[in-house]
C-alpha cells in the first residue's frame, strides 16, 4: 500500500444511547468531537461515536417491523377504479 494516503484505521466504540448498546470494532471512522471518548469494559479509553440506529434498535433486526398488506391494497385499487379491460 502507498504510505500516507489512507486513513488511520483504529479501535473505535460505536454506541446506540436509544437502544442502551454499544460495540467496539475497528473503523476508519471518527468522532465529530475529537475528544469525546469512552473507557471500555477492559479498561481502555476509545473514541466513541454516537448513532441513531443499530441492530439493537432497528425493527427489522428486533422483530418489530411491520409487513404491509400489498394484496388488500391492490383488491382496494381494482374495487375503487375498476381493472382495464
Amino acid at each position: 500500500m502507498k504510505p500516507g494516503i489512507h486513513p488511520a484505521y483504529g479501535p473505535v466504540v460505536f454506541r446506540d444511547k436509544a437502544a442502551d448498546f454499544a460495540f467496539l470494532t475497528r473503523s476508519t471512522a471518527t468522532s465529530a468531537d475529537p475528544g469525546k471518548t469512552i473507557v471500555w469494559e477492559d479498561g481502555n479509553t476509545y473514541p466513541v461515536i454516537d448513532v441513531e440506529i443499530s441492530s439493537e434498535s432497528h425493527p427489522f433486526y428486533t422483530g418489530t417491523a411491520r409487513v404491509l398488506d400489498t394484496a388488500g391494497r391492490v383488491e382496494r385499487f381494482e374495487r375503487r377504479y375498476g381493472s382495464k379491460p
